[in-house]
């Protein structure tokens, strides 16, 4: 197995359309099998991009990037789930930059229409369009995509190497392969003759794949409870490999500081820097600097002092100058309507106007792990260890940095402290690189420090709601929704494929046009900010982020202002639009007893569908001698398949944490064209003692398999915000809520 480590390098070919998960669109390239990125050493066979065999047994190939979500125990789980692994057996790692490991949910996500209540067509148009993937081999993490992208793939993987490894065995035997068995890592034969895989997997590998027939989840025994998580000794005893823990023979550091406008550098004078004991370069970036020594620590204060030059920021300087550009947007010719059904202008008879204007500022990914790479220059090509999320783009990046051509580019993509969208972007890969190319022969670790991070983040955008309403005998007949704010999707996708696609951008609507609610006026628009250049990217939940605590602030509103129960509001508008959405704030209502509470408290309710999964959530507040103390909150989400209960809880469970951080206290501000907020003391985030009890409930009734990695987030600051209400009997519409409310 130490020859794993080489994998990236190796390349053969497979042929099982199912492994590949191909779909038929009449276009061969399409559903044709992607080549094999394994060439097994001495002694190792591969029998598709997933799984690799040796003598110490089997190995499956993760395509999906892990950091902290749970991905790679899950995705071994489908694969020995057919394969017939007992769970001590499995072994998993990530896999290298690859067409094969192509993301096909991702691109699924854009079929037009609202994703929830999927026909059978519509979502086989989905899987059509995902297909779309392949050409652009977008092996991607994120989205919430992992398990339905994986779903049916790898345990078509797993069943697939199973059959070859029987028909291999039958062979041997001279006996019917339907007479075969297979059991804990080995094929057994009537008699009770035992095969190791390992014995048989050379033998296999010259074994065309067939078509198979996938187990029905009453015959699972991995799938469907909680398994222990493959990387839980490793993290837990702090021997579990990030890339800030990489050490190649050699290795120098190096610490960066760029421009904190982000626009030029001007000049920079290195003087005082260059003449400390232990730096060995200081490497001119074109808009920054870094220092080469001989370690992180030093290299950090070498950088801090150089004494440059910043030119001026390509945005506003102020935060109140930024706010008005995207407050200006509602002035221009939508981006997109995605939603106008019925009449949304004119207020129906005898029903009460509703209207309300919602703020939530720029938000920074803020992951524990600090921004680092690793990358080597030689005469053999380019090496780069990074904890990344997309690793076929990265590649691409970091060879046109180089000069190299693709194929001479070696990526490990390592464990990750955090990644929330920030390790989707390709800087950090590529600077790392830059870096390196100015110490040729030498493996240069570049980390950034948190300051640096934070300064240099691509923001979750901040954004304006404006929402009208109006509401008739105790509900709500008419929603006209509208969003301002930079787009999220267009530059994210430049940077990753160097080219945006035409149309609408869906992400910056996300939560608003597609929520199951059953209003017969209802329209949806999004303005965008386009001239607006502060960096903004993918950031948990992306536009579900704001979008949920402005439609769900707002739904809170129409509630009040019809005089009707928020949560029976609510239900009554779910049950005739969807029926999972339905049930999960019903499953809410269960948990938290709704609408009893004890004395003292307030709570709040939100329903946000993102990803395709409905979550409903339940806050509780508690006024301790004039600040705000959480007490409890409810969560339940519908996934369709629960593959992993609890993988599912602590997503759920952590997704809640992130968005009540963000809620509470999360927020970039720019004053002088620079982020105010530069470290944890200035962007702080929920603390254990402040930290509500949490009850989650997984539901199973909607047919098609969903997210669950940010489905927990968009809910959480507007259930706090509702809860607030509830309790004091004002409204917040601005977030961070910390402004104009003490917590405890």
């Amino acid at each position: 197995m130490a020859s794993l480590g080489k994998i990236a390098r190796r390349t053969f070919l497979f042929g099982s359309a199912a492994i590949a998960g191909g779909v038929a669109l009449g276009v061969w390239y399409l559903k044709a099998p992607a080549p094999n990125p394994l060439k097994p050493a001495e002694g190792e066979t591969s029998l598709s991009p997933f799984v690799l065999i040796d003598g110490s047994g089997v190995t499956l190939i993760a395509p999906r990037a892990e950091m902290g979500q749970g991905v790679h125990t899950t995705w071994a789980a489908l694969i020995a789930e057919e394969l017939d692994l007992a769970w001590e057996q499995v072994r998993v790692i990530h896999g290298p930059p690859a067409t094969a490991y192509y993301n096909a949910a991702l691109m699924a996500e854009n079929a037009p229409g609202p994703a929830y209540g999927k026909s059978a067509f519509q979502h086989a148009v989905g899987k059509a369009m995902g297909t779309l993937g392949k050409p652009l081999k977008m092996q991607v993490t994120g989205g919430s995509t992992a398990m339905k992208d994986g779903f049916e793939r790898m345990r078509a993987a797993g069943a697939a190497a199973r059959e070859m490894l029987k028909t291999a065995a039958a062979q041997r035997l001279g006996v019917d392969v339907a007479r075969l068995r297979t059991e804990n890592g080995a094929v057994i034969a009537p008699d009770g003759t035992v095969l190791p895989y390992a014995d048989l997997a050379a033998e296999a590998a010259g074994i065309a794949p067939r078509e198979v027939v996938l187990r029905d989840p009453s015959d699972w025994k991995l799938l469907g409870r909680a398994l222990p998580r493959l990387d839980m000794v490793a993290k837990t005893t702090g021997t579990a490999q990030y890339a800030i823990d990489m050490r190649p023979e050699g290795l120098r550091f190096a610490a960066l500081r760029m421009s904190p406008r982000r626009g030029a550098m001007l000049s920079f004078d290195a003087t005082q820097a260059q003449a400390m004991p232990g730096v060995e370069k200081i490497v001119d970036l074109g808009d920054g600097v870094a220092v080469i020594a001989s370690n992180t620590w030093l290299a950090m204060q070498a950088v801090n002092a150089i004494d440059a030059d910043w030119g001026p920021a390509p945005y506003p300087e102020t935060s109140e100058a930024i706010m008005a550009e995207i407050a200006a947007a509602f002035d221009n010719t939508p981006d997109s309507t995605l939603r106008d059904e019925g009449d949304a202008d004119t207020l129906p008879a005898g029903a009460t106007e509703v209207t309300a204007e919602y703020r939530v500022p720029f938000l920074a990914h803020a992951t524990m792990e600090p921004l680092n790479a690793t990358a080597k220059i030689s005469a053999e090509g380019l090496e780069i260890w990074s904890g990344n999320q997309l690793p076929t783009f990265v590649r691409r990046a970091c060879a046109e940095e180089a000069g190299l051509d693709e194929t001479r580019v070696t990526v490990h993509t390592t464990l990750m402290g955090g990644g929330f969208g920030r390790r989707g972007e390709l800087d950090f890969s590529v600077l790392a690189t830059r870096v390196a190319m100015a110490l040729p022969g030498t493996p240069v670790m570049t980390t950034w420090s948190r300051e640096e991070d934070m300064t240099q983040d691509f923001y979750r955008p901040a954004a304006i709601g404006r929402m009208r309403g109006a509401v008739r005998d105790g509900t709500a007949v008419l929603l006209d929704a509208a969003v301002a704010g930079p787009s999220t999707a267009r530059p994210a996708l430049k940077r990753w494929m160097g080219f945006a696609p035409p149309g609408p951008d869906q992400v910056h609507v996300e939560g608003l046009w597609n929520q199951p609610y059953a209003i017969p006026n209802i329209r949806a628009r999004g303005y965008i900010a386009a001239d607006l250049q502060v960096p903004v990217g993918f950031w948990r939940s992306v536009g579900n982020s704001y979008n949920g605590f402005i439609h769900e602030s707002f739904m809170d509103e129409m509630a009040h202002a019809a005089g009707a129960d928020p949560l029976a509001f609510r239900l009554a508008l779910a049950r005739k639009a969807w029926g999972p959405a339905a049930a999960c704030l019903e499953a809410v209502r269960e948990m938290s007893g709704w609408p009893d509470k004890p004395q003292g408290t307030g709570r709040g309710v939100a329903l946000c569908f993102s990803f395709g999964t409905p979550a409903a959530c339940v806050v509780e507040v508690a006024d301790e001698d004039g600040a705000i103390r959480l007490t409890r909150a409810w969560i339940a989400a519908d996934v369709g398949v629960a593959l992993d209960p609890g993988i599912l809880d602590q997503q759920l469970v952590g997704g809640l944490v992130y968005g009540l951080s963000a809620a509470m206290m999360g927020e970039i501000t720019f004053a002088d064209g620079r982020a105010e907020q530069q470290n944890f003391p200035d962007y702080d985030a929920l603390r254990m003692g402040q930290m509500p009890v949490v009850e989650t409930r997984i539901l199973q009734t909607q047919r098609w398999i969903s997210g669950i990695g940010e489905p927990g987030t968009p809910p959480a600051a507007p259930a706090l915000a509702n809860a607030l209400f509830d309790l004091t009997g004002e409204r917040h519409r601005t977030l961070p809520l910390n402004r104009s409310v003490s917590f405890v």
